[in-house]
């Protein structure tokens, strides 16, 4: 579609939104100052960069696919950044994990992790403009293989793995004072049990212990602020989750400067994710979302512009909540292209805020209130189908970003030019 097109479809969707008292041109203002935290494990599949030994090897997470081009190395991740970001519209973040840093060919283990092996990223950042969120790696290590790390009943390992989230907090204060930024530290770990566990009250209240003792040192929230991830669970926990929702529910309520870190991916199948924001937001100041989209269990599918992504939105919207939710994508595949993934769920959610954006929300109270429970429902079926598309479509041109089927030819060049190469 040509520019003059795109331009006239966006006046004549303007008039049909302008019907609902809103303004198209303003809530594109909008868009414009919300970010999404780009996560670096799609562009390689949760391997890292640390240095391979046999005293450092340990079981990971399960990622399934060997599609050609995965990133090798930080220059090689770097690269996809740029060509991801260069395929969105507005300003975005990335998202790195501790086990991303440059560690110069040496082993450096994770309780000696520290702010000089992630000045590459900072710099790298500074260029290009972004901000970075942190994570503490809490697997793939011989001192997870128990299934246990915070929580473990070794006094030693826990220790370890508390001193290795210490240190991620110093780097996530020191990349947000370099980038003048808050970086937002979140930490989830994969303790639990796959089988019956007798003593869950024990491995809690280690947990408990190593959180105080983590969170003991107190940052300014003007470049680090703190989440913790819960979790239903997942291959190899089914059964007993150490850290799950309810846990944290109850450790940040007695500790207000942490935030909550809800992933869609977490909860059971039927759970609506969207319901538990205003419960949070009543009682807290803010809340993370990690976006990912789990078929039967936690699979961390790519995110795509389904009705679970756009209630969150919804309720995000109509809450008028946005400078209050983080927004993080947290999904890996590679059975596709990888940068491809990353464009699909980058776009699928910005274009869920947008159409949240869109809506009449003071018009759907006023008749929420009168009680005309009627002309709420079929308002709100009739919302589905105004022109959302052209909006969309202009807030691209707007932003010079490439439109409809322009940029998966620029993946597809990118495969082959580029991609191919890495062996």
């Amino acid at each position: 579609m040509n520019q003059s097109k795109i331009t006239q479809s966006f006046e004549l969707a303007k008039e049909k939104f302008l019907e609902y008292n809103i303004d198209a041109d303003n809530i594109l203002k909008k868009m414009e100052k919300i970010s999404i935290s780009i996560h670096c494990w799609q562009g390689d599949d949760v391997k890292g960069f640390e240095i391979s030994s046999s005293a450092l090897e340990g079981s990971g997470l399960q990622v399934t696919g060997n599609y050609i081009g995965r990133a090798r190395n930080i220059d090689e991740l770097q690269q996809d950044y740029e060509m991801v970001l260069s395929l969105l519209p507005g300003h975005h973040r990335i998202n790195l994990h501790a086990i991303y840093g440059d560690f110069k060919n040496q082993i450096i283990d994770r309780d000696k992790i520290s702010p000089e092996h992630f000045d590459k990223w900072i710099e790298w950042a500074k260029k290009k403009n972004v901000k970075i969120d942190f994570n503490p790696t809490l697997f793939a290590h011989p001192k997870a293989v128990s299934g246990f790390t915070l929580s473990n009943k070794d006094k030693e390992i826990r220790k370890f793995w508390t001193e290795h989230v210490k240190r991620c907090r110093e780097i996530s204060n020191y990349i947000g004072k370099q980038l003048n930024d808050s970086c937002i530290c979140n930490l989830w770990i994969p303790d639990g049990s796959k089988d019956i566990c007798v003593d869950r009250y024990g491995y809690r209240e280690n947990l408990k212990k190593s959180l105080d003792e983590i969170y003991k040192e107190k940052y300014s929230k003007t470049y680090l602020k703190d989440s913790v991830e819960g979790k239903l669970f997942g291959i190899g926990s089914e059964y007993f989750v150490v850290g799950s929702n309810d846990f944290y529910m109850q450790y940040i309520a007695q500790n207000k400067d942490i935030m909550l870190c809800l992933d869609m991916g977490h909860f059971h199948p039927t759970e609506d994710l969207s319901d538990k924001i205003s419960s949070i937001l009543c009682f807290q100041d803010e809340l993370l979302l990690h976006l990912s989209r789990g078929l039967r269990w936690d699979s961390d599918h790519v995110v795509i512009q389904n009705d679970d992504l756009q209630n969150i939105f919804y309720e995000i919207a109509r809450m008028n909540a946005f400078d209050k939710v983080h927004l993080a994508l947290d999904f890996f595949d590679a059975s596709i292209n990888r940068i491809g993934a990353w464009v699909i769920g980058a776009r699928a959610v910005l274009k869920s805020i947008l159409i949240s954006l869109l809506q009449p929300t003071s018009y759907l109270i006023e008749i929420e209130e009168s009680g005309n429970f009627f002309k709420r429902l079929a308002i709100l079926e009739e919302l589905k189908s105004l022109p959302y598309g052209a909006i969309w479509n202009y807030y691209l041109l707007k932003n010079a970003i490439p439109t409809e089927n322009e940029w998966i030819k620029m993946v597809e060049k990118y495969e082959r030019d580029i991609l191919s190469k890495r062996k």
